[in-house]
């Protein structure tokens, strides 16, 4: 456990979901040496974790309250960020509390540029519904090239959120992104594939691994930078009889999680 307190205020924070991102598939991929980018920072690899919601606004609207997903075996665990209630269980020494309705005015007040660029529906911001998690940001950015249609969204994301930062290097950011790529459909990470399958959802997570590289190497000059990588749910393709998400499945409540500490210049 990291000490929050001694973090916030100092660092920049990158939080980055990685939508539908399976467990298993997390772990297989990384396993087998197919992600190389997220295994050259995360060298304790995942963490298995349970999502907060089975599916996208559920889940984000817990993370921006401060419930990250919690982890797979049983204990109480506490959380990096948390907002003052009484009576919180899980709120430690090592928390971050914010005195806000979230985390990300909580942020904002202590002299963060918050920023979030988005991939999925809630964030396209075209209706009521898809403002509400954006419009908790100073900034919240969505274009169509963001979007699950795109099968180069990743790259597009990343050159984006470079072009952002290079705008105010010398203020704190707390950079969220919600990488769109995984959700499906995903079968165009895979050739001749004419359905979305387990297969092209890895295809996905490789995909997405070779566009990360430039977002962490700008993050990496700025300033030291505390990094959430996490999915926000599962999703099924098949698996007793169930397909997709919004459901109370194994393959949907066990996520993979990761945090660390990137140091400035800590980057080859």
């Amino acid at each position: 456990m990291h000490d929050m307190n001694q973090i916030v205020g100092k660092s920049n924070v990158l939080f980055i979901t990685l939508d539908t991102l399976r467990h298993d598939i997390a772990e297989q991929e990384f396993a087998a040496g197919r992600t190389p980018f997220l295994a050259s920072i995360l060298p304790s690899g995942w963490e298995e974790r349970h999502a907060p919601g089975s599916f996208t606004y559920a889940s984000h609207c817990a993370f921006f309250a401060g419930f990250l997903p919690t982890p797979a075996k049983p204990g109480v665990y506490e959380r990096l960020f948390s907002l003052k209630f009484a009576g919180s269980e899980t709120t430690g020494t090592n928390s971050y509390s914010f005195d806000t309705p979230d985390i990300v005015s909580g942020f904002s007040e202590i002299g963060y540029r918050t920023i979030c660029i988005g991939g999925v529906g809630f964030f396209k911001k075209q209706n009521p519904l898809s403002c509400v998690l954006p419009d908790l940001f100073q900034e919240s950015y969505w274009q169509q090239e963001f979007g699950v249609t795109d099968p180069d969204s990743t790259r597009h994301q990343v050159e984006f959120a470079i072009e952002l930062l290079q705008q105010k290097l010398d203020q704190k950011v707390f950079l969220f992104m919600n990488l769109s790529a995984l959700h499906q459909p995903n079968c165009h990470y895979l050739p001749d594939a004419v359905g979305d399958s387990v297969a092209s959802h890895a295809a996905a997570l490789r995909y997405i691994d070779s566009q990360l590289p430039p977002l962490f190497q700008a993050l990496n000059q700025m300033r030291d930078t505390f990094v959430i990588i996490s999915s926000d749910h599962g999703t099924t393709y098949g698996e007793d009889g169930y397909t997709g998400h919004r459901l109370g499945h194994e393959k949907v409540w066990t996520i993979p999680y990761a945090n660390f500490h990137m140091r400035k210049g800590s980057l080859a």
